[in-house]
């Protein structure tokens, strides 16, 4: 019994995951579209790197041996840290011209990616019912993948699919090098390297380019200290749900954490009808008949294939 309890301890933690990521997308779509219209996406992205300094004491008490780290593995997860600003970029760059759940659909491509990466580069195989399971997740998310209505009906949305896929080629690659370091070292070392390094890109994204700094401190000037504070609290929820992960991947596969992602979208899309009933000048999503079925059949179907593609 005690063994099945321990077996069974990593899925809160990989489920706390999604719970708090589907919080954060709706934060970034309300502070995108409503107080950061100009400039947005430079404005969060130097937020979430520069505020990742924040858990760094918090860490450091936790295990105070964090500097210990080889330097081989610090290289490797300031490589990690990179393919984290990229992936939040390409993230806020779809967010800002979509929402909140057709973005996230697409992040059930990960683990397909995932497959793809270990066939053409680790030599692994990919097995008849994974082939028909990839081609599910990817019909699901080219559900989502056109647009619905006005002049431009079933026209392929290009620039959320293309962000989105830039995303998800980053989130499959960071997730499989973050565990080989931390299985080298601990999750304590790794998570703390990795965000260190990820507020140094945020400096250096803050120096080296004029049109960032602009935006950042133009957007630091002009909101209020509410709104300050509610980025706090974004890159808060989302730090706690990258710890709950990273622990949840250090007792169960790579595929079965990826496969937890498949209810980030149903979360979301929770999450947006919530706000949409209780209140409505918060919400971010269409509810509308036509679009709520396009979303929702795109989330089971995903999710089924992404099941099949991870269980097998």
């Amino acid at each position: 019994m005690a063994s099945n309890a321990a077996n069974a301890g990593w899925f809160l933690p990989a489920l706390a995951g999604p719970l708090l990521y589907a919080a954060c997308n709706h934060i970034d779509k309300y502070l995108l579209q409503r107080h950061f219209q100009q400039g947005g996406v430079a404005v969060l992205l130097l937020y979430s790197a520069l505020l990742s300094a924040l858990v760094l004491p918090f860490v450091w008490w936790m295990a105070p041996d964090v500097l210990a780290v080889d330097a081989r593995n610090v290289l490797i997860l300031g490589g990690v840290a990179v393919l984290d600003a990229i992936l939040l970029w390409a993230y806020l760059n779809a967010m800002a011209g979509d929402e909140p759940t057709v973005v996230i659909v697409f992040y059930q491509l990960v683990p397909v990616l995932g497959l793809v990466f270990g066939y053409a580069l680790l030599g692994e195989t990919i097995t008849a019912l994974q082939s028909v399971a990839m081609i599910v997740v990817i019909a699901g998310a080219a559900l989502v993948s056109f647009e619905t209505d006005g002049e431009h009906k079933g026209r392929l949305k290009t620039r959320t699919t293309g962000f989105m896929l830039l995303a998800c080629t980053c989130w499959a690659l960071e997730t499989t090098v973050f565990k080989k370091v931390a299985l080298e070292e601990n999750v304590w070392r790794a998570f703390f390297w990795e965000h260190l390094i990820l507020a140094g890109v945020g400096v250096a994204l803050f120096v080296m380019v004029p049109t960032y700094r602009r935006c950042f401190l133009a957007g630091f000037r002009q909101h209020s200290a509410a709104v300050l504070s509610l980025n706090v609290l974004n890159e808060g929820l989302y730090i706690t749900g990258n710890l709950a992960v990273a622990f949840a991947a250090m007792l169960a596969p790579v595929a079965l954490i990826l496969l937890m992602n498949a209810f980030q979208p149903f979360f979301v899309l929770l999450i947006g009808l919530g706000l949409a009933w209780a209140f409505p000048r918060l919400a971010t999503e269409r509810i509308e008949a036509r679009h709520l079925w396009r979303k929702s059949a795109a989330i089971c179907i995903t999710g089924v294939g992404t099941y099949v593609l991870l269980a097998n």
